[in-house]
């Protein structure tokens, strides 16, 4: 039954930030005029309503925008991750790569500059955001290859960089992202964000299209050198950086650019607002809730030993269940597979096994991602409990070896424990269910 309750938890944490929730609550429509967030437009005063989408989350958000919008839509564009498509009436769709860019990537980018200089200054565009925008769509600093941007992806995602260190970086490498989008167009523009970042910053989220760029590229190269990848860069990528630093490149456009004179930003959805709906469904099912924090970063390893002693401390004698939400990082030093929330449950476990009071207490402990996906993997997640670390069999032998080979994968493949959901067509970060029954 707690396997049950965790996934139930979890569940409507995921249920409660999807597009057909949250889109009808920000766009409505009637015969004259158009409301989006707290913007009333009048539609006789626009020749063009275009729609552009872009992050896991965009085919979803746009299939809800189109039921609200339909023939008003003059021209639409999707890129979202492979195999996150949905039908859409009027909207053209390219699936490409994350969280490495690819060729269709690369096409992506390219569509959505090319959408926005279309619009003129007569015209509305309205753009919905979701995680995982920064590697879907991607353009090529000067004297660079899609090559380059692959490798440095890959070094940083490797090195255990943080989504506002990774991106920061991204920024400074692409002529549309750090708010630099909006020096396309002189159309009107309204931003529906759905965050996948903690703290929920406009600026950070999809690599902040819409928003001024408070980072620079003196920032970007002090992570670059954070994480000791000076040597190991490209060539092409290092140069452009070192440029940008010595102010031989222009920086992106910050706060009080006319860039953003004509731009409406609104957050439409959070993993806070996830972790209050899968409290409320804790509840129903009987436990008393605490909700840690939506701002969880740091390493995997690290802050699952944190939980696991978190959880050590409850002394209620009745159901709890503890929320903690964010996005941790994972430092690869292995070869094996997996993700950060498979990476932070099989630490749990690892925590675990070394405490004596995890033997007289039935705990449960599942982390997963709200976007269905956990690194390079077909699951969302996995999930640790007492069943679990009392089995003998070999397929729980040593799950050190797999941790420290970064592979909990096979580790939850063996056990059974893997959390697989499919694409969710939403991205909120991650949760982390915590139950002591």
């Amino acid at each position: 039954m707690s396997r049950a309750n965790a996934i139930a938890i979890f569940n409507a944490g995921v249920e409660s930030v999807k597009p057909h929730y949250f889109i009808p609550r920000f766009i409505q429509s009637d015969t004259n005029s158009l409301k989006i967030g707290n913007r009333v437009f009048c539609k006789s005063h626009f020749n063009n309503l275009f729609l552009a989408a872009v992050g896991k989350a965009s085919s979803a958000m746009a299939l809800e925008t189109e039921k609200i919008l339909g023939n008003l839509i003059t021209e639409g564009l999707v890129v979202t991750k492979y195999h996150h498509a949905l039908p859409l009436q009027h909207c053209n769709t390219i699936e490409a790569g994350h969280p490495v860019p690819d060729h269709n990537s690369l096409i992506g980018g390219t569509a959505i500059a090319e959408l926005f200089e279309k619009a003129t200054a007569n015209d509305l565009i309205i753009l919905l955001i979701s995680g995982g925008a920064s590697a879907l769509i991607a353009d090529t600093p000067p004297g660079s290859s899609l090559e380059d941007l692959q490798q440095t992806a890959q070094l940083l995602l490797d090195s255990g960089a943080a989504i506002d260190e990774m991106n920061t970086i991204r920024k400074h490498l692409s002529r549309i992202k750090g708010g630099q989008l909006m020096t396309f167009t002189q159309a009107t523009v309204v931003a529906l964000v759905l965050s996948d970042v903690p703290g929920d910053d406009l600026s950070v989220i999809a690599s902040g299209l819409t928003v001024p760029d408070p980072g620079t590229f003196q920032d970007a190269w002090n992570i670059i050198e954070k994480f000791r990848l000076s040597e190991k860069l490209p060539p092409a990528i290092s140069n452009r950086l070192t440029a940008g630093k010595n102010k031989q490149v222009p920086d992106t456009p910050k706060p009080g650019s006319s860039a953003f004179l004509k731009v409406h930003n609104f957050l439409v959805a959070s993993n806070k607002t996830a972790l209050e709906a899968a409290s409320q469904k804790a509840a129903e099912l009987g436990y008393t809730t605490r909700i840690l924090s939506p701002m969880l970063t740091g390493k995997a390893e690290q802050q699952a030993g944190f939980f696991v002693r978190r959880i050590a401390e409850e002394t209620v004698n009745a159901p709890v269940c503890l929320l903690w939400g964010g996005e941790t990082t994972v430092t690869i030093r292995g070869n094996g597979k997996g993700g950060r929330n498979q990476h932070f449950a099989l630490a749990a476990l690892c925590e675990l096994q070394k405490t004596e009071w995890a033997k007289h207490r039935q705990v449960t402990i599942l982390a997963g991602g709200t976007d269905g996906t956990d690194g390079p993997t077909d699951a969302a997640g996995a999930l640790v409990d007492s069943r679990l670390w009392e089995r003998p069999d070999a397929g729980f032998s040593n799950p050190e070896m797999y941790l420290y080979n970064n592979d909990a994968y096979h580790f939850f493949e063996k056990t059974g424990c893997l959390i697989k959901t499919g694409p969710t067509q939403t991205n909120v970060m991650d949760i982390v269910v915590g139950l002591i029954d």
